[in-house]
């Protein structure tokens, strides 16, 4: 082929190529904003179009074309490849990447089973608090006298100087007792979902109906004060995670029990996969919300108004990240596609 045939024939991939290059490849952070205003290429056919240059450029040159072509396609060439091979982030910045964008964005790619999920949880929460409000001695069906009578004890409002909501211990060994008991919580919600999606569906009632069987007896025997106080800010982070986990459990199950067009093994697989990606993002809010629970919601001198607004505040921070986080895709993607 003529080299001006050649030229006339790929100039305007050439020219859509810089132009990326030029809007969308200097800042990260100012390609994320403008994105919804690009038009030109899509960013995920870049590392297609980078494999189509070097091809180009290697044909150019064993056909012996001026410098004049085979320059510019070889500056192009390397300023893709700086783009696409470019060092990656340090683990730590990934890992905040995930817990900050991927993370919302996997949970809200599985929103059916964690709408699901929520419903089994929270509907028999919900329910079980009410039905002790009309009929307190249902809390008796629940718990043995031993352990109503706990309860009653942690949540104690004549006892300000007692910390709410456990029994002795310092913080630093109550922190440890909370992410044990989190994180096994939110593990066992996932893991049932092998019991083809039936685990998963019966712990989260089961867990609802429990944790709605304590607030409802503590509310009915006037106790209820200490106890919101207690809960209103790691509530946030440890319900959530729980819901979540059910979600990824169910997801599991699904992929077991309808696999749909591919493997069995294959379809569960993918579901291990994404559950596993899921359960890390559950693994730091379970983290998050025994600390806070260990250092902050235990404290009982601390004024109602202030426990109730710090509760309302991560309640927001964290639907709000679920629901905006990783909106904005970070152009990192396209060099891991590459």
């Amino acid at each position: 082929m003529r080299q001006e045939h050649f030229v006339k024939r790929h100039q305007p991939e050439w020219n859509a190529f810089e132009q990326w290059l030029d809007a969308r490849g200097q800042q990260v952070k100012r390609a994320r904003m403008s994105r919804r205003q690009w038009h030109g290429l899509a960013d995920h056919e870049m590392p297609a179009r980078y494999r189509r240059l070097c091809q180009q450029l290697a044909l150019a040159r064993r056909r012996g074309y001026s410098p004049l072509v085979t320059d510019r396609l070889q500056q192009l060439m390397q300023r893709g490849h700086g783009l696409l091979y470019r060092t990656p982030p340090p683990r730590w910045r990934r890992v905040v990447e995930f817990l900050l964008a991927g993370f919302p964005r996997l949970v809200r790619a599985e929103r059916g089973c964690m709408a699901a999920s929520a419903l089994l949880f929270w509907l028999p929460l919900l329910v079980v608090f009410v039905a002790i409000q009309l009929t307190p001695e249902l809390s008796s069906s629940l718990f043995d006298p031993a352990q109503l009578m706990q309860f009653e004890s942690m949540y104690d409002p004549d006892d300000p100087l007692r910390k709410l909501g456990r029994d002795n211990g310092t913080d630093v060994a109550m922190f440890g007792h909370y992410v044990w008991n989190n994180v096994s919580i939110g593990f066992r919600t996932f893991a049932s979902g092998l019991l083809a999606g039936i685990g998963a569906v019966v712990v989260l009632i089961v867990n609802g109906i429990m944790i709605g069987g304590v607030a409802g007896h503590l509310q009915a025997v006037g106790h209820g004060d200490p106890f919101w106080r207690f809960v209103a800010a790691h509530s946030a982070p440890e319900l959530t995670a729980i819901v979540i986990a059910g979600g990824a459990g169910l997801r599991l199950g699904l992929n077991l029990v309808a696999p749909g067009q591919r493997r069995r093994i294959d379809a569960l697989v993918d579901g291990g996969r994404r559950g596993a990606l899921l359960c890390l993002g559950v693994l730091a809010m379970l983290v998050f919300a025994a600390f806070v629970e260990a250092f902050w919601s235990s404290i009982a001198w601390m004024p109602a108004w202030i426990k109730y607004s710090v509760g309302a505040a991560l309640w927001t921070l964290t639907l709000l990240w679920l629901w905006r986080g990783g909106r904005n895709h970070d152009l990192a993607e396209v060099g891991e596609t590459a």
